[in-house]
């Protein structure tokens, strides 16, 4: 409990509250909480604190997958780990009433809730995305102004969290609290942080999901919110490359291409239909190629070469057969890959592309990069072939 206590507060903080207090006596409560739900639930039924602090259908959400008076429960409405981080055992369910918007720490969160949990565990939340705020400001005010407030609240408190400078200055002033979040980027840090999606549910003005643990959190130290990212593809032997393109999707979206695959699988051209991770600034630069412009820079490298397969996901190529991912492996990936030769729609005919192009780069190099950068060319220029 000490330890929880400096992590919540400081060193200072522990020594002041332990000259007065055993704080690891039983018969002590310790919370650290906005609201009176962690006090009254020692005190009173669960099932009507959990009602007043949100509502009944909420409640009945909740208890449709979880056992509120379980022993094996863990209940709480909280804007940071510590509620959680107290606990001194395993859980078989945990539930925070409190938006995520409004918590501080958002993966340290659900790395919390990830240790307490069992193996197979039930995380139950919500969040407020920026397209369910979206609405509710643009039917509360009048036009024109609906649209200035959304515009600064969007700023404030979206874009600023995460832009250097602006952002020291946001969570400074707001402990983090209130962000706005995509449905995507929500659902990435879930999936990062080691769980999978159960059920998910629109209704009283918040995304609410059921989500299960299925294993450590992946904890990136150092993901990306700017403009230019990079993303993990594997290059010639299967090494790891890190691959630069302009954003086009929400952050976190490449935790989440499995879970897209499941709800959507693949259109034609073998990409994924209906990616609500695509922003609308990322379907502009993917329709005029802009977000590919960074890759020059894997190309001064020697990463990419011009003309060659395209570099892959993990979980993309694992959609591949084996036999044929260990060919791949032995070429350097390309920026202009032989689909845009060919315009395959699924993914054996993409594959089936790529063989061709392998297969006549092994007999001849030069020419064949060359007569697939003209096909690609034309394809693109007199075509409009696009990536979507």
């Amino acid at each position: 409990m000490k330890q929880q206590i400096v992590d919540e507060t400081n060193t200072a903080t522990l020594n002041f509250i332990s000259g007065h207090i055993d704080v690891e006596a039983p018969s002590n409560l310790i919370i650290s909480s906005t609201s009176t739900f962690d006090i009254d639930k020692t005190g009173d039924t669960l099932a009507r604190l959990v009602i007043d602090e949100t509502n009944q259908l909420t409640y009945n959400y909740i208890s449709s997958h979880i056992d509120l008076e379980a022993v094996e429960s863990l209940v709480v409405s909280s804007t940071t780990q510590f509620e959680v981080e107290k606990s001194t055992h395993l859980f078989e369910s945990i539930v925070n009433l409190r938006r995520l918007n409004d918590v501080g720490r958002i993966n340290k969160f659900l790395e919390s809730v990830n240790s307490k949990l069992r193996n197979g565990g039930l995380f139950v939340g919500n969040i407020d995305t920026y397209s369910l705020r979206k609405k509710k400001i643009l039917e509360r005010y009048p036009p024109v102004i609906n649209w200035c407030v959304y515009t600064a609240d969007f700023f404030v408190h979206r874009v600023s969290p995460k832009v250097w400078g602006f952002k020291k200055i946001y969570f400074l002033f707001s402990n983090g609290h209130n962000r706005l979040l995509s449905k995507a980027e929500m659902l990435g840090r879930i999936y990062s942080c080691g769980f999978e999606i159960v059920e998910e549910a629109f209704f009283k003005g918040r995304f609410h999901f059921v989500v299960r643990k299925i294993k450590k959190p992946s904890f990136d130290y150092s993901p990306t919110y700017g403009p230019l990212i990079t993303l993990n593809r594997e290059g010639k032997n299967g090494k790891i490359i890190k691959v630069y393109k302009l954003r086009t999707m929400h952050a976190y979206s490449e935790y989440l291409q499995e879970y897209v695959y499941k709800q959507n699988s693949l259109q034609a051209g073998g990409k994924f239909s209906g990616d609500f991770r695509i922003t609308t600034v990322g379907k502009v630069f993917r329709k005029f190629w802009i977000d590919e412009l960074p890759m020059f820079i894997n190309f001064v490298k020697l990463e990419l070469k011009l003309v060659g397969v395209r570099p892959l996901s993990k979980q993309y190529l694992s959609l591949y057969p084996e036999e044929y991912r260990k060919r791949r492996r032995k070429y350097r990936p390309g920026m202009l890959p032989p689909f845009y030769a060919d315009l395959p729609k699924t993914l054996d005919e993409i594959i089936a592309s790529e063989k061709r192009f392998l297969d006549a780069y092994d007999k001849a190099p030069f020419r064949t990069n060359w007569q697939y950068f003209w096909k690609i060319f034309c394809n693109i220029v007199f075509k409009y072939a696009r990536s979507k």
